[in-house]
């Protein structure tokens, strides 16, 4: 497939935005008051995209919990934003790096300096996928603000292909820039207020679609206790400290306690508030959670047994 070398001023992307007609004009109080406007669409478009995001969150899991892996596909701020998304599920989620892996056009190299050219490759997107062993088990969300990235396009066709899930993430209507996916989001922002810097609204809308999508995810894969980070990596001081924080309340124990509990489990809070709840030696719980779980929430009910200090479900 070859790229669409024709006009795109058509592309909602693209358009000249009649309230900034006079931006370079402005004093710089109007300035900033007309972005803080502007940036309100994001949370519309993004609000607007909620069952195409509603239906790529329970396919994505499916995927996921059989054994499948999420790949984040884009060029340029697209692309950037997907590897951000990706390279923050690790920590949040204590999830295998890669079970969520974003591919960027020019790899790691263009995070830091843009490589604009290489999105043009229709066959790179492919190429790339191979690459990262991208296989029919796995997820795929290619990513393209302006819904016409050549790059993007081929990993989309090769998923396709190869029977993998396929979503698109775009900001223009699918009528301006049909892309090949079984989902198909929209996040329709209208054009910028500097003349196709999608950097800002799109990219805006793009990075609050991706914080929804990755953690609607994981909370489907059983991740999150109520709204609790119950698989944080405790790697450092802050998360140390938010772990035992977790324990104290949904568990009800005290600092030393739960400091205590935190190394039997081994940096696990998911374990060790499982230990606290069933009153199980860390190794009987482990293999409770293995049996009952992935999620807390299973393997408490399993074993008829609750957090103490835990909300209750309404």
């Amino acid at each position: 497939m070859s790229e669409p070398n024709g006009d795109r001023g058509h592309l909602l992307t693209e358009r000249s935005n009649p309230a900034s007609e006079a931006l370079d004009r402005l004093p710089t109080a109007d300035l900033v008051e007309l972005f803080c406007a502007n940036d309100l669409l994001p949370q519309q478009a993004v609000a607007a995209a909620a069952p195409a995001l509603t239906a790529a969150i329970d396919a994505i899991a499916a995927r996921l919990g059989a054994g499948g892996r999420l790949f984040y596909l884009g060029a340029g701020t697209s692309g950037r934003l997907g590897v951000l998304d990706a390279a923050e599920c690790p920590p949040t989620f204590c999830s295998p790096p890669e079970q969520v892996q974003g591919v960027l056009a020019g790899g790691a190299a263009a995070l830091l300096r843009s490589s604009e050219g290489l999105e043009d490759l229709h066959q790179a997107g492919r190429d790339d996928l191979l690459a990262r062993g991208f296989s029919a088990t796995d997820a795929l969300v290619g990513i393209a603000a302006g819904g016409t990235t050549p790059y993007v396009l081929g990993g989309l066709d090769h998923g396709r292909a190869i029977g993998a899930l396929t979503v698109a993430m775009a900001c223009v209507p699918a009528d301006q820039a049909a892309m090949p996916c079984d989902i198909d989001i929209r996040l329709l922002t209208g054009p910028e207020l500097l003349t196709g810097s999608t950097r800002l609204k799109a990219g805006t809308a793009t990075k609050m679609a991706l914080n929804i999508l990755s953690t609607g995810v994981m909370v489907r894969l059983g991740k999150v206790f109520g709204n609790r980070m119950v698989d944080v990596a405790v790697t450092n001081s802050k998360l140390e400290d938010r772990a035992l924080r977790i324990l104290r309340d949904l568990a009800g124990l005290p600092r030393t306690q739960a400091q205590e509990l935190l190394q039997q489990a081994r940096g696990s809070v998911r374990l060790a508030l499982l230990m606290a709840a069933s009153g199980l030696e860390a190794q009987a719980a482990r293999d409770a959670l293995e049996r009952h779980g992935p999620g807390l929430r299973q393997a408490l009910d399993a074993l008829a047994v609750s957090l103490p200090a835990a909300p209750r479900s309404r």
